[in-house]
Formats: C-alpha cells, sequence, structure tokens
C-alpha cells in the first residue's frame, strides 16, 4: 500500500473544496454589478497578509477560502464589472476558470511533444485557428506567449536571426553596422523595452510620426529608412500597429507591406489589441492586409476573454521561428524525437518550462462556438460607436480620436489637466465607472476601452449622461 502524501487532498476534502469554489464562482459572478470596482484597501489587512508568517502545521481549505472570500477579494479590483473600461482588458469568459483548474490538474509541460501530446496538438490547433483568421497561409504557425510583450519579442528576436544568421553565435560582439527597427509614435512601448532587451539599443528604434488618424505615416517611414540605408546604418525591420492603446488606431499594414517587400524588411504587427477584432465583419476588411505580415502579435487574454495569461506570436513561416531559438541539446532528459505532426514548442520559443496555456483559449472556442466571440467583438465596437457618438452629439465634450476599434478619447474643453484627473476619480469614487487618463497629442483627456463582453447600452448611456451633466456642473 502507498503511503498517503502530505501535499494530497483526500476525498472528504476534496469534495469540500469543490463545493466551497462553486459557491465562490456562483457568489462572485452574481455580485458583481454591486461590487466596487476598485477597491478601497484596508491597509491593516494588506499589512497583516504582508507580514503574516506561512503556518509550521497546515491551515486546510476551509481557512484558505475563507482567506479568498475575506481578505483578497474585499481588496481586488473587480475586472469583470461591465462599466470596467479604464484598460484594453476584459474579464474572463466563463469556461475559463474551469480550463484553467484541469490544466492545473494535469500539469503539462509544453515543451516536448513527447511529454506532452495531447496539449501539443491543442496549441497546434489554436495557433492553426488563429493563423487562419488572418490568411497566413501554408508553413505558417504560432506559439502560446504570456502575453503581448512576450510576443512581440520573440517576434524581433525572429527577425534578427533572420537578418544575421550567424547572431546566435557572434551576438553583438562584432563590428557590423547597427540595426534599426521601426515603428510609430503611436506604438506600444514593448516594442522599445524589447530593443533594449535584446540589445538593438533605443538609440536604433526609429519612432516615426502619425497622421491626422494616428496612424504611421508611410512617407517619413521610407524617408527614415533611407537616412539610415545613407548613414551606415543596417535597417532589419518595422512594427506597424493593428489598435494603438491610446485612441485604437490601425497603421495602413498594406503599404507598409509595400515597402517592407521593396526594402527586404521584416514586418511584424502589434496587434495584441485590435487584430482579433477580425472576427467582426465590420472590421475584418480592415484587418486582412495582416495576412501580408511575417509575424503578428495577438492577445487571446483580450478579445477571446481568456483568463490571464495568453498571448500568442503567428508567423508566415515557422522555420523562421526554429531557426531563432531551436538549439541542440547535451542533456540526455531533453532528447527529442522528430514527427512530421507534432511540434516541439521549445525549439520555437524562449522558454524550456511552459504551462497549458492552450487549453483555455481551445476551452472557450469549443464550449461556446466561434459565432459567440464574433458577436462579443462587433458589440463592443458597436458600444463605443455609440459612446463616441453620444460624446459628438454633446456640445459641452469634445471627442479627441475618431473611433476605430473600442477606445474612446474625451475632454472636457475648457476644462485644466488636473481638472480631467479629478473626473476620473470622481467617477471612480461614486461607483459609476473606472475609465482611465488619456494624453492625445499633448492635452490630457479621459479614456474609456469598451473591451468587456458584459458591458451593455445601458452602461455607455449612464456613463454618457454622468459625463455630461459633470461637463456642466
Amino acid at each position: 500500500m502507498h503511503a498517503t502524501s502530505p501535499l494530497v487532498l483526500d476525498a472528504a476534502e476534496r469534495t469540500r473544496a469543490a463545493t466551497l469554489l462553486s459557491q465562490f464562482t456562483d457568489r462572485y459572478e452574481n455580485s458583481l454589478t454591486h461590487r466596487p470596482i476598485v477597491p478601497d484597501p484596508d491597509r491593516g489587512t494588506l499589512t497583516k497578509l504582508l507580514a503574516e508568517p506561512f503556518p509550521e502545521k497546515g491551515l486546510g481549505v476551509e481557512t484558505f477560502f475563507a482567506d479568498v472570500v475575506d481578505r483578497i477579494v474585499p481588496h481586488t479590483t473587480a475586472i469583470a464589472h461591465p462599466r470596467f473600461l479604464a484598460y484594453v482588458q476584459g474579464p474572463p469568459n466563463g469556461i475559463g476558470p474551469y480550463a484553467e483548474a484541469v490544466a492545473a490538474v494535469l500539469n503539462q509541460n509544453c515543451n516536448l511533444w513527447q511529454i506532452s501530446p495531447a496539449a501539443n496538438v491543442i496549441e497546434r490547433t489554436v495557433a492553426d485557428w488563429l493563423c487562419g483568421l488572418f490568411g497566413l497561409g501554408p508553413g505558417s504557425g504560432g506559439i502560446l506567449t504570456s502575453g503581448g510583450s512576450g510576443a512581440t519579442k520573440d517576434a524581433i528576436s525572429a527577425a534578427i536571426a533572420d537578418r544575421r544568421p550567424d547572431f546566435r553565435d557572434l551576438g553583438l560582439q562584432q563590428n557590423r553596422p547597427p540595426l534599426v527597427l521601426y515603428t510609430s509614435k503611436e506604438a506600444h512601448r514593448s516594442v522599445a523595452k524589447a530593443a533594449a532587451v535584446l540589445g538593438i539599443g533605443l538609440r536604433h528604434v526609429r519612432h516615426i510620426p502619425t497622421d491626422a488618424a494616428f496612424r504611421m505615416r508611410v512617407d517619413l517611414l521610407a524617408r527614415a529608412i533611407a537616412e539610415d540605408r545613407e548613414s551606415g546604418n543596417e535597417p532589419f525591420c518595422v512594427v506597424a500597429t493593428a489598435g494603438t492603446v491610446t485612441t485604437g488606431s490601425i497603421d495602413p499594414i498594406g503599404p507598409i507591406a509595400d515597402l517592407c517587400t521593396r526594402e527586404e524588411l521584416w514586418l511584424h504587427v502589434d496587434g495584441a489589441y485590435g487584430a482579433l477584432f477580425v472576427l467582426a465583419e465590420s472590421m475584418r476588411d480592415d484587418l486582412l492586409p495582416l495576412s501580408r505580415a511575417d509575424s503578428i502579435t495577438v492577445d487571446p487574454h483580450k478579445m477571446l476573454f481568456a483568463p490571464l495569461e495568453a498571448g500568442a506570436l503567428l508567423v508566415k513561416d515557422m522555420t523562421k521561428l526554429r531557426a531563432a531559438f531551436a538549439f541542440s541539446s547535451s542533456s540526455t532528459y531533453l532528447t527529442a524525437i522528430d514527427d512530421d505532426q507534432l511540434l516541439d514548442y521549445m525549439d520555437h520559443g524562449p522558454q524550456l518550462s511552459r504551462g497549458f496555456k492552450a487549453l483555455k483559449v481551445w476551452a472557450a472556442l469549443r464550449t461556446f462556438g466561434v459565432d459567440a466571440f464574433r458577436s462579443a467583438a462587433e458589440n463592443c465596437l458597436t458600444l463605443a460607436g455609440r459612446l463616441g457618438a453620444r460624446v459628438s452629439a454633446d456640445p459641452t465634450l469634445e471627442l479627441m480620436n475618431p473611433v476605430n476599434l473600442t477606445a474612446v478619447c474625451l475632454r472636457v474643453p475648457g476644462r485644466s489637466d488636473e481638472a480631467h484627473v479629478e473626473l476620473v476619480t470622481r467617477l471612480h469614487d461614486e461607483g459609476t465607472a473606472l475609465l482611465g487618463p488619456a494624453r492625445v497629442r499633448g492635452r490630457v483627456g479621459i479614456r474609456a476601452c469598451v473591451t468587456n463582453h458584459r458591458t451593455t447600452a445601458d452602461d455607455i448611456d449612464l456613463v454618457a449622461d454622468r459625463l455630461t451633466t459633470l461637463a456642466k456642473g
């Protein structure tokens, strides 16, 4: 008879834990609209949590769930509240928590296919489906990542390896022309961060100005590339954006792709915010030019509403990822067997230990169906348009950006920067909504971003009505 591990719950404890988990999820779901969106922290409780030592003897599942209910939830932002509109972060879909639990039970390490064959197939299925949304074609594929920042960094790594195949051996220790990367002034900070981490250097990142709609200007991009070539630098990569974080703008991907083809540059598209709006019929034509990119960042933990973390890097040619990340191993325990149907994901990204992130994406698509996500994407676009129209029609408010996706930036003419910050605080303190500050062309305003499948037209109208009242006051 095998000895029972002290780290295994017995049958009664498992039953009780399952009951308490079910009660917790039900109560949380049913109380969402009545919860404060942002908590008012009890500093005493937080201080105790910080200083409290872990017990020598376990306290059991009852105490754990009591802590969750009494000490953790009251100090947790209600991301799933329908008027949480401050960030590009939606609430998890309904099956997500259960898929996460299954993934934790199975605890697959998704690096070698031999030790995670089903997980391997599921990750490949999810990646292939995502590639199919953009028509990336045969030879394309992808890998699940921690998020958009990681995906963009890995894409730039692949671009460096593609430009300089000997880079892994020689690194930065050669006297060569500096590699130069181009992106927009509206690009996410992850682009510059990746350039710094990978050794390109911030001085070799060109932030190209944008047009009146906050899209990268292709003429100025072309000029910057020409100037760098004349200066002896080596252009190698353009990072365009499909959904800038502040205004939701989409760079002119087609013309940028034309330029990259002529100049023989890698084109990466950061679509962490906006790319998955390709699911919406109204945005499909605007986003299909992403099919011309060498790589694309998407975030299933945004518009597929997967629980954090779930990003993805998609590439037109999977051999490019392998060229960047595959290493022969001297460790016999990592010996891999090639298989035409399965992939060793450790050879397509920087991680060896990798969790089963794909399960929660696969589970949601299977549970709810693709049409449900098409509808959610379209609804978010409709609601953002509704708020934008309300702001445009209100003489006391000013719309600061074209509402291309779901970001709506606005301000109250005549109010100071500090007054706009106070408006955001007022809306939060009174429980109306959590909006965020925005700086658009140097002017401070307020930003609402509708990436929440729980948000309704009534929520949007409540926010718009309250903004009007406060603007008049």
